[in-house]
């Protein structure tokens, strides 16, 4: 498995100098920054991101995320004309070397916590979702924020996505879901990308919107409706764990062969719907980390791996989820598992 790190370009309090400082960390993981969601990158601006990182020693090894326009999400009649935008960004990427694009296709919101700092009993703090907390937000009136959200949306516009998706049902979400692939999979197949999608977080409904992107049996069905290799998952522990009823190694197993890229990361369940994410470590979440990196070594994953979201540990203060210090830690941990596994080969 090649260890990887998240970095979000030149605005990251964290470096890649300080990335560097880190043993083992292969690559990174970005994306670009200056366009909006439909918009084609230019090569010129890959080039020069790509030149940045290889300049610190580092490979640019998967993008996360290029954005799929919700346009397509809602299957609209002008979603050809933003799928025919994406296949040219994905050629573009292709021509600068870079092979693996992480996605989602989360209506109008990414990932989502209630809480940004929430403390643990060690003194640190991290992200956490209460589902009763979450009832009482109005997404409309920008309280809460969180690294990869779309904030170019004005109010008026944003109420009126939301009523759209609202009408859509899970089954419509994923038709178009299906569609966008089959279209764009000739592409991605004669470029030689792997496209890994990432699930739902969390892996249910927010806001009365829609979310499909939730277990196995969704796995399953993408997989075998658009089958290629080109077409896999980004298994993300912290995502699909959140759902208690998920059996993580199963959803592994289903997607053997077809996991193109990897987050790992530990959360300990609350009430309900309710969880908070902890250090990597297994004796400090739900999740275990242990087993879980074995499954995916028996599966035969050797692609890209990165430590997801981390505590806020030392007194560290920058974007929530994406301190230095804690992700370090886990890159180590996670990589004392990996080599381990790898040298017993």
């Amino acid at each position: 498995m090649e260890m990887s790190f998240r970095w979000y370009g030149k605005s990251d309090p964290v470096t890649l100098s300080q990335i560097r400082q880190i043993p083992d960390v292969e690559g990174i993981v970005t994306a670009v920054y200056d366009y909006e969601a439909g918009e084609v990158w230019s090569k010129e601006v890959i080039d020069n991101l790509k030149n940045t990182i290889e300049k610190e020693g580092f490979t640019w090894n998967v993008v996360e995320s290029v954005p799929v326009h919700e346009d397509i999400k809602l299957g609209k009649d002008s979603r050809d004309k933003w799928i025919e935008n994406y296949k040219q960004t994905m050629k573009h990427l292709s021509a600068n070397g870079i092979k693996t694009i992480c996605y989602n296709f989360m209506p109008v919101f990414d990932w989502t916590r209630t809480e940004l700092n929430a403390s643990l009993p060690d003194g640190s703090n991290s992200l956490a979702y209460d589902e009763n907390t979450l009832e009482t937000i109005d997404p409309l009136s920008g309280e809460l924020t969180l690294p990869g959200w779309d904030l170019s949306y004005q109010t008026e516009d944003l109420k009126k996505l939301m009523e759209d998706f609202r009408q859509l049902t899970e089954e419509q979400l994923m038709e178009n879901l299906i569609y966008f692939l089959k279209e764009i999979m000739p592409t991605a197949e004669e470029e030689d990308i792997k496209l890994a999608i990432h699930p739902d977080d969390p892996p249910w409904s927010i806001f009365g919107l829609p979310r499909v992107v939730t277990g196995k049996q969704a796995v399953q069905r993408i997989l075998t409706e658009v089958d290629s290799p080109s077409n896999g998952i980004t298994f993300c522990s912290g995502s699909y764990g959140a759902d208690e009823k998920n059996d993580l190694e199963t959803i592994i197993q289903t997607a053997a062969g077809r996991i193109h890229f990897v987050h790992l990361r530990n959360i300990k369940y609350g009430k309900g719907r309710s969880f908070q994410e902890t250090a990597h470590s297994k004796n400090h979440g739900s999740l275990n980390m242990i087993q879980l990196v074995r499954k995916l070594h028996e599966a035969g994953f050797s692609g890209p791996v990165r430590p997801d979201h981390g505590r806020m540990i030392w007194g560290e203060k920058g974007r929530p989820g994406y301190g230095l210090y804690d992700r370090a830690l886990g890159a180590q941990y996670l990589n004392g598992i990996i080599h381990t596994l790898e040298g017993s080969r």
